[in-house]
């Protein structure tokens, strides 16, 4: 890495560490916050809707404010959002007469700073000089899936060590994270995004791009592949395996991100060796092997190594469709990576919420709902296959 871009990069992993915290943190504590103050569960619920909800606006809005301020500028205070909601969320719920209120106070300021961090931090890898790009995205993307193992993880082992009393605490230990990563944004160099003398695309020039519209389909079925699944692996291995919340925790979606880090992990190292679109359609394949069997084949047992399965295979469509996207309309600036990051946040909304309302539909059976699903990777490999068609011509029409 040349000039000490190195330490930009580590410090971007250390974002998406951050990334995760925000998002996985704060639903360990759900039954918690039912119990202590309590809040019902169709409040509780409110607070995943409007964090990515909010990430979601932040995804759009950061399009007019990012490159004016400057991506250190807006790195340092994303972070400091992050901190803020996550130390607050220690102090507001006993501060305020309603404690939902503190909470939800909390949830807002670190969704902002989630979302900020979701469009800053793959651009910025991007800018840095680098010989091999779409291994280092895929390397940065890891670090999500290991943050969210982290989280669920050193938060079991302090609840059950400390006693799930002290979550107060912890909140202020994670809060530490992001205020120690806003410093060290300070310090890093930072490269441009967009060639000196050059100017990045609007949101009218790339909407009236063909391989713009392939890669938003392509981000949201990315996105959607990769929750479907997800979201509801501990709920297939309780119901299918009649185990503990812990237990389904622990061998659904902790899995399912273990396996999706490795996939990413070694992209991230041998990437120079693979052609990605084989590695994105062969993945798009395996993924698709994954849906049925989850849904087709009798055995739970089976079926729960099918989600673990799925996270191999989702690993590389999130960083890839990032990597094509930025090679492909090299001038696509902070508004394609914001819009590509709200297509993928779409898709990690929409993934689940159509499993959920197939299953419903289907009186609750879950397995219909999945094999739905397997729509999501098949579109996921039409978009290759259309991106490859619009690279033939002009790559920025």
């Amino acid at each position: 890495m040349k000039n000490g871009y190195q330490k930009t990069i580590y410090a971007c992993f250390l974002a998406y560490i951050v990334q995760a915290i925000v998002n996985n943190f704060v639903p360990l504590l759900f039954l918690t916050f039912q119990d202590t103050y309590g809040i019902p569960l169709s409040k509780i619920t409110m607070l995943v809707t409007i964090n990515f909800g909010l990430q979601l606006l932040v995804d759009l809005g950061s399009v007019g404010f990012v490159d004016k301020i400057g991506y250190r500028a807006s790195m340092v205070i994303a972070h400091v959002f992050a901190a803020a909601g996550l130390g607050l969320l220690a102090l507001l719920p006993d501060l305020l007469p309603d404690p939902f209120m503190g909470i939800l106070l909390s949830v807002i300021l670190y969704a902002i700073g989630g979302g900020l961090l979701e469009v800053l931090v793959s651009p910025v890898v991007e800018a840095c000089p680098s010989d091999h790009k779409e291994q280092t995205m895929s390397l940065l993307h890891s670090f999500y899936c290991w943050g969210h193992v982290g989280v669920v993880l050193v938060s079991t082992v302090f609840f059950r060590t400390l006693g799930i009393g002290n979550w107060k605490a912890l909140a202020v230990i994670w809060a530490i994270l992001p205020l120690l990563n806003a410093f060290i944004f300070t310090k890093v160099p930072m490269a441009s995004l967009i060639e000196e003398g050059e100017k990045g695309l609007s949101i009218k020039d790339l909407a009236g791009m063909k391989l713009f519209w392939v890669f938003m389909l392509m981000m949201m079925c990315a996105g959607a592949s990769e929750q479907a699944v997800s979201q509801w692996a501990s709920t297939f291995a309780e119901k299918g395996l009649g185990v503990s919340k812990t237990v389904g925790d622990l061998a659904g979606p902790l899995a399912f991100a273990v396996l999706m880090g490795s996939a990413r992990a070694f992209y991230g190292k041998y990437g120079e060796k693979i052609d990605l679109d084989k590695f994105m359609a062969a993945s798009c394949l395996l993924c698709v092997g994954t849906y049925l069997c989850i849904s087709l084949v009798p055995s739970p047992v089976i079926g729960l190594a099918g989600c673990a399965v799925c996270g191999l295979s989702v690993g590389i469509m999130w960083p890839g469709t990032f990597s094509k996207a930025a090679a492909s309309i090299p001038r696509g600036g902070t508004a394609l990576f914001a819009l590509m990051a709200l297509a993928g946040d779409l898709g990690c909304s929409g993934g689940p919420t159509v499993v959920g309302m197939v299953s419903s539909y289907f009186g609750e059976e879950l397995k219909k709902g999945i094999l739905a699903g397997v729509l999501f990777p098949a579109f996921l490999l039409l978009g290759i296959g259309l991106c490859r068609r619009c690279m033939r011509g002009t790559p920025e029409k």
